[in-house]
C-alpha cells in the first residue's frame, strides 16, 4: 500500500486542531466546533477501522511501514503496527471520539481550547503506538505531557494548577530512565530502528537494565509508582 494510511491518522487530528485554533470563538459557536472535532474524530476512527480490515493476521511482522529519513545515519521517521499496537490506535480513535461526544456535560467553558488538546493528544498516542523508531517513540511520548499538563492545569478541579505542575514535572523526570535507555542502546547497537534491533539483538548482560529503565518510566507514566 503506497497511501501513507499511518502518517494520516497521526496528522488528521492535528490538522484539525488547527481548523478550529482559527475558528473565531464566537458566541453560540459552541456547536460548529463541536462538529468540526466530532468529524475529524469519526473520520481518524473509520480510518483505524479500514487500517484493521486491510491488516494481515497471517503475519507477525510489522505492515504499513513509512520509512522517511529525518537525521542523516541518527534518526529516521519510521512507523509501523503489528498485531498488538493496531489494536491500541483503535482504542486510541475511538475513545477519543467518546470525549468528544461528552464534551458537553463534562466541559463548561473555554470548548475549543479543550477539543484542540484533545485532538493533538490523540496524534500524539497514536504516534507513539506507530512508532518504530525509539528516538521518534521518546519524541512521541514526551510530547503528549504538554495537551495532559493544559487539560489538568485549565479543566482540572481544586488545586489545578498545583497538580498540573507537579503531574508535568513527575512525569517528565520519570521517563530520564528510558531516554538514559535509548541513548545506551544507540551506543551498543549503533541504531535506534526497531526492526533492526529486533535483527540484531542485545547481549543478555545488558537487557535486565534496559528492561528495568524503560518499565520504570512506563510504571510513572501510569501511575504504578505514586508521587509523593
Amino acid at each position: 500500500m503506497n497511501f501513507p494510511i499511518l502518517s494520516s491518522l497521526i496528522l488528521l487530528p492535528t490538522v484539525g486542531a488547527l481548523f478550529l485554533f482559527f475558528t473565531k470563538n464566537k458566541e453560540g459557536n459552541n456547536l460548529t466546533i463541536k462538529y468540526v472535532a466530532l468529524f475529524i474524530s469519526v473520520v481518524n476512527f473509520l480510518i483505524s477501522i479500514y487500517l484493521w480490515i486491510s491488516f494481515d493476521q497471517s503475519t507477525s511482522s510489522f505492515q504499513f511501514i513509512e520509512d522517511r529519513k529525518w537525521i542523516e545515519g541518527f534518526i529516521n521517521y519510521k512507523v509501523g503496527v503489528d498485531g498488538i499496537s493496531i489494536l491500541f490506535i483503535i482504542l486510541t480513535t475511538f475513545i477519543t471520539l467518546l470525549c468528544i461526544i461528552s464534551v458537553n456535560n463534562s466541559v463548561k467553558n473555554r470548548l475549543r481550547d479543550f477539543l484542540i488538546a484533545i485532538l493533538i493528544m490523540e496524534s500524539f498516542m497514536i504516534g507513539v503506538f506507530c512508532a518504530l523508531d525509539l528516538v521518534v517513540f521518546y519524541l512521541f511520548f514526551e510530547a503528549g505531557l504538554i495537551p495532559m499538563f493544559l487539560i489538568i492545569g485549565i479543566w482540572g478541579g481544586e488545586r489545578r494548577v498545583y497538580s498540573a505542575f507537579k503531574f508535568f514535572l513527575y512525569t517528565l523526570l520519570g521517563s530520564v530512565l528510558m531516554l538514559v535507555a535509548i541513548i545506551s542502546i544507540y551506543w551498543i547497537t549503533g541504531t535506534t530502528d526497531v526492526v533492526q534491533l529486533y535483527e540484531i539483538g542485545i547481549d543478555v548482560k545488558y537487557q535486565n537494565l534496559l528492561w528495568l529503565a524503560f518499565f520504570s518510566s512506563f510504571a510513572v507514566k501510569t501511575s504504578l509508582i505514586p508521587a509523593l
